[in-house]
């Protein structure tokens, strides 16, 4: 029995660690491939053992390096102040809808779970926010449109405060006198840090890799994103390679390479910020599997 028992836990290991290979060797080959020599690239392919390599890509980005410094700038405020007001309101509407007490909670509902099936479509939605709202070619542009609440977030929210939230508590904290606001930020806050945490990581990474809303309510590129900024960048490259401009453009300019480097660069913080966040997510389900 023991053995089999060992056997089985090797195997559950042995599966766990495919699993996480397969996940990390992409992005390896793509830091790899960033810093290769790009007539290897043209050459060979790519690989993880190039035979020539080269800082090329990334000088090339650093000539671009105020405008990209400065998207970073944009794009952390966005992400930043996006993600916490996205989870406040998300929160606040979940909550309620989670209460059986809530006068029109199916109404409600049935608005959420419409919403989530059915919009309005991109040229309507793009005439009420630039004529009624007037957001175009503002840093609301990029905050508002699509990604601060969603429905998907709101129901997933709902039905964790529904499921793991137990009606006696609030009903006590009631009796004591507590007011709603008290009880939500005092009593059911505490109690959800899992579903926070869920939803810090899923806004989080909306907010940093959009790039829809800046492609299409921007034109002032001062307020470009890092995501347009090197969405920008490739495409003037693409043009660069597919029209066949001059010899010493196309010499000088490693386009397989920094493409690659544009994707290690737009990807770099959400890696390096990933394991906090994985690390308070567990933490969190932890905490709200004991305290539940």
């Amino acid at each position: 029995m023991k053995r089999q028992v060992g056997i089985y836990s090797v195997l559950k290991h042995a599966v766990l660690w495919i699993c996480s290979l397969s996940c990390l060797i992409p992005f390896i080959l793509l830091i790899i491939s960033s810093f290769t020599e790009d007539s290897t690239i043209a050459l060979t392919g790519y690989s993880f053992f190039p035979k020539s390599w080269s800082l090329d890509a990334y000088r090339y980005l650093l000539g671009q390096g105020g405008k990209i410094l400065h998207a970073y700038g944009i794009s952390l405020f966005v992400t930043v102040f996006g993600t916490l007001a996205g989870l406040a309101m998300t929160l606040m509407l979940a909550y309620p809808l989670s209460r059986p007490d809530l006068p029109g909670r199916r109404i409600f509902s049935f608005y959420v779970l419409f919403t989530l099936l059915f919009n309005g479509g991109l040229v309507p939605s793009y005439i009420m926010w630039t004529t009624i709202f007037h957001i175009k070619n503002t840093i609301w542009a990029l905050v508002i449109p699509n990604l601060m609440v969603k429905a998907f977030f709101v129901i997933m929210a709902r039905s964790y405060f529904k499921s793991n939230i137990p009606l006696e508590i609030i009903e006590s904290a009631r009796i004591d006198g507590a007011s709603e606001i008290g009880i939500f930020t005092r009593i059911v806050l505490p109690l959800s840090k899992p579903i926070v945490s869920t939803l810090l990581l899923f806004i989080g990474l909306s907010y940093w890799n959009d790039w829809n809303n800046g492609l299409i309510y921007l034109t002032d590129s001062s307020l470009y994103s890092i995501q347009n900024v090197l969405n920008e960048m490739i495409k003037s490259i693409t043009s660069l390679s597919t029209m066949g401009g001059s010899v010493s453009s196309m010499t000088t300019l490693p386009s397989n390479t920094v493409r690659m480097a544009i994707a290690v660069v737009g990807t770099l913080p959400v890696l390096m910020a990933y394991p906090f966040l994985q690390k308070g997510f567990v933490k969190g389900i932890v905490m709200g599997g004991v305290k539940g």
